[in-house]
């Protein structure tokens, strides 16, 4: 089964760990982590949305201690990171192509290239008059988190401890939705993934474009407070939108934890209920490879098949794993970008 993912965070794991040599890390294998080239061929991978993400600089100094001293500079991580992943299509001889439409996405497939999409998590970093946002869009962004898990001048993201509300925090800032306008005039995808409850209704409230959240799971089931609601996938639904199932154990689990005995179908029950509500047009893969703990028999990227074989399992057919693993996130692609 070719899979498009709504969401992972391999530009951080090279930034990281491969930041002198990312491409070749990249192509030739990487020892830890959830994606690489190979892997992707592997597992079917055709594509996804790679996450721009500057962490706390507390998590960057237990990472890697050396470069504890450099200073931290997230507007300048950014650009670093995206850098990389035009690298990536520049050096890939072919093999790797960054999209700036549905319909790039669409002739990688076709030409068995791997889609490369440009996202930011988290805006902490740009300023609020628009003109950073402006300029990652001429560099080929089409996709925006405004929020990772803290606040900042746009709003706040969703927080708390397992299990929790959503309804965490504050909604959106007035810079927060003048952000919301200009990503809607820009045709930029808005991910909601991040957004506490009041800033996810202010979204949907604001937005005209259809909501999307990227690596998101249903709340009833694991009441994560990133998780969503049974009220904001029906609004999901209703924009035209859809979630990306997140593939994080402690995003899966009913009792919250990180523990990697996780068996799949407990994805295909996530699957079930957004299915329940939504409708099986409007529910894809989020994975969130690179930036959570994967179940033990899913592993990598590379286990991907072992994930259909589950929803085969569970009597679901060849059209609906189709939508599942990448028709819904043409169409919704399509629609927000407009081409």
């Amino acid at each position: 089964m070719l899979t498009f993912d709504g969401h992972n965070d391999l530009l951080l794991n090279l930034w990281l760990h491969h930041r002198d040599a990312p491409v070749d890390a990249f192509f030739n294998g990487i020892a830890q982590g959830h994606l690489d080239f190979p892997r992707m061929q592997q597992g079917g991978f055709i594509g996804g949305l790679f996450a721009i993400f500057v962490p706390p600089q507390a998590y960057i100094s237990k990472m890697v201690p050396h470069r504890r001293d450099e200073p931290w500079q997230p507007l300048e991580i950014m650009w670093q990171q995206l850098a990389i992943l035009h690298q990536i299509a520049d050096e890939s001889r072919g093999r790797a192509r960054l999209c700036y439409s549905a319909a790039d996405i669409a002739a990688c497939r076709a030409e068995g290239v791997l889609a490369l999409v440009a996202h930011i998590e988290g805006a902490d970093a740009l300023d609020a008059e628009g003109e950073q946002l402006q300029a990652f869009y001429d560099a080929g962004v089409r996709s925006i988190g405004p929020f990772w898990n803290l606040p900042n001048r746009f709003g706040a993201g969703v927080t708390g401890a397992f299990p929790g509300s959503p309804d965490s925090g504050p909604g959106l800032t007035e810079a927060g939705k003048a952000l919301i306008r200009q990503a809607n005039a820009l045709n930029m995808l808005i991910d909601v993934s991040h957004m506490n409850e009041k800033a996810f209704w202010d979204t949907a409230k604001y937005s005209t474009s259809p909501l999307v959240a990227t690596h998101s799971n249903a709340h009833a089931l694991c009441a994560q407070p990133r998780n969503l609601t049974d009220a904001q996938l029906a609004a999901i639904r209703d924009s035209g939108g859809m979630v990306g199932i997140n593939f994080g154990n402690a995003f899966l689990r009913a009792d919250g934890q990180r523990d990697d005995n996780t068996p799949l179908r407990v994805i295909v029950q996530h699957y079930e209920r957004l299915k329940m509500i939504m409708g099986e047009d409007c529910v894809g893969l989020g994975s969130d490879f690179d930036g959570i703990s994967t179940p033990k028999a899913l592993k990598d990227v590379s286990g991907l098949p072992r994930l259909f074989a589950a929803f085969r399992e569970a009597d679901y057919d060849q059209e609906q794993q189709e939508k599942l693993a990448s028709r819904n996130w043409q169409r919704v692609l399509h629609q927000v970008w407009q081409a």
